[in-house]
Order: C-alpha cells, then structure tokens, then sequence
C-alpha cells in the first residue's frame, strides 16, 4: 500500500463510525471540549476523548488547550483531492459512424465492459455487435465458454447470451450443448 493512501485511509476510519459523525456535527456548530462533547452525546468521557484522538489524527479537529474545533477544509479538501482527474470513458474505433460512437461512449466503462444492457433495441443492437467481435468465426463453444467471454464485459450472461442469439448474432444447438457466431451476411 502506498503513503499517499495512508490520509484517505485514516480519514474513511475516522467517519466510519457514528459516535465520530455525531462528533463532527456537533463540532460543526461550534467548537467544544470534551466534556461538554460527552455530556451532550450522553457518552462516556473515555469515549469521546478516544475519538477526539482518533479525528484529530485525521486532521478533521484541531485541539486548543481543551477546546477542539472542526477543520471543515480539511473534511472538503481530503475527499475531493482523491478525484482530481476526470474518470477515464471507452474510447471507441474513429472508423465507426457517429451513431455507434456515441452508443458505445454511453454504454461502455474504460475497459470495455457494459455499464448496462441498454433497454432500446437499436442500441441493444449496437452493444451486442460489439459483444459479438469477442467470438472467432468457425469455433464452437460451450455454454460455459460463452458465459465466460460475456463475464468480461457483464455479469448478467444469461441475459445477453440470450440477446445474442435472438439477435442471430450467436447460434446454438437445441439442447444449449454448442454455440457458434453467425457468419454476417453482408
């Protein structure tokens, strides 16, 4: 694990529990000392001064004397700076008409697999072509090589093998023993 976590780690167990929460609130409205934190929480004094050391190890209160205040930038700046990129999107093929494009953007996370199966059909159709290029023309497979190409892109095989074929994008024996991909017909 890495130093630059260490912060972002102290700071979730420091919010992660409810008496600490209810801590900050109350610091929130101004600033207090331990005893007046224990008695307005109902809390015993040990308690709350083991909390108060646990946040201000975070950095979310600071302590003067025997008063402890909030570090609202801190309670800001701790959380947003772990976001400081854009989150990464799927870039699709330049070759490929607008249309598909942006289907393929909207639907599909960085890595390539679905954010979700779309409800409309003429972009059902567009993602499940895409799903359809993980399968090499010629080659059989089990239901169980099936399930386990779509497990990289979604974890609801079932519903998207099932879309795959009624799409006659797959093909498969009666008995769900072997599947093929359709040769296309253009």
């Amino acid at each position: 694990m890495d130093n630059e976590d260490t912060p972002v780690l102290d700071f979730v167990k420091a919010v992660s529990d409810p008496d600490r929460l209810r801590i900050i609130g109350l610091l929130a409205r101004g600033d207090a000392t331990t005893r007046q934190l224990a008695d307005q929480l109902g809390t015993p004094f040990r308690q709350v001064f083991n909390h108060l050391g646990l946040l201000e190890f975070a950095g979310i209160v600071h302590r003067s004397g025997e008063l402890f205040s909030l570090d609202e930038t801190a309670l800001e700046r701790l959380p947003m700076g772990q976001f400081p990129q854009p989150r990464e999107k799927y870039i699709p093929a330049r070759d490929l008409d607008a249309n598909t494009r942006k289907v393929l953007t909207a639907y599909l996370n960085a890595d390539g697999s679905l954010k979700h199966f779309p409800a409309q059909s003429s972009r059902q159709r567009i993602i499940l072509d895409y799903l359809t290029a993980a399968f090499e023309p010629g080659r059989v497979y089990s239901e169980k090589e099936v399930n386990a190409i779509l497990r990289r892109f979604h974890p609801d095989t079932a519903t998207i093998r099932r879309a795959l074929v009624e799409a006659a994008l797959l093909a498969r024996e009666a008995d769900g023993s072997k599947y093929w991909r359709v040769e296309s017909r253009e």
